[in-house]
């Protein structure tokens, strides 16, 4: 079962910070890092995880993920060409996966992933996307299409619009900038701990 409340972070920074709030499903999405301190960056977020009895999805860092026994990988589409899913499967480790058009959608559930997240439901600033914004209408329709299987919806969410995406149909809404822009990203959190919970 995953949280409602799915927080995104960028480092173990965050981490420390967010996880004493009450945070239990948290995703490391860290870039450009070497082997090394993907290692060492996931090893760090895995104890803290624990420590807090929360649950962390590992963007991209796969073989470090298998390697250290994380409970999550999350992969784009692209990732999947080089990814050794069998290998996370084999382990036990849970796999995301993000889609934004029937096609992706169509290729991820051949993975039989334990989630599916859909994005970006709403204009977002994080990052430059070819996509439009899904809406709450296709958080519907990806739900009836994926039946039990976890659906996240990502993208643009305030503490405002999480109540349409949960009645569209989604388990579970991301938050990345809503929360790490925020002049109170404690408070901010804690906000969304109340909604959610």
């Amino acid at each position: 079962m995953l949280d409602p409340f799915y927080l995104i972070v960028d480092s173990n920074h965050w981490l420390r910070r967010l996880l004493p709030q009450g945070v239990k499903l948290v995703q490391l999405r860290a870039k450009n890092l070497t082997d090394a301190q993907a290692y060492a960056e996931i090893a760090d977020a895995k104890a803290l995880c624990t420590r807090y009895g929360a649950q962390l999805v590992v963007n991209d860092y796969w073989q470090a993920a298998l390697d250290l026994g994380c409970d999550y990988v999350h992969l784009g589409q692209e990732d999947l060409e080089t990814a050794d899913v069998a290998a996370l499967k084999k382990a036990g480790i849970k796999l995301g996966l993000s889609t934004h058009n029937e096609a992706e959608l169509f290729r991820a559930l051949e993975f039989s992933p334990d989630y599916i997240a859909l994005g970006p439901i709403y204009p977002t600033i994080l990052k430059k996307m070819p996509w439009a914004p899904q809406g709450l209408e296709k958080i519907t329709l990806w739900k009836q299409k994926i039946g039990t299987i976890p659906l996240i919806a990502i993208g643009g969410f305030t503490l405002e619009r999480a109540s349409g995406a949960f009645t569209a149909g989604a388990d579970s809404v991301a938050v990345v900038t809503d929360v790490t822009l925020n002049a109170d990203p404690e408070q901010r959190v804690r906000d969304w701990l109340a909604i959610t919970h």
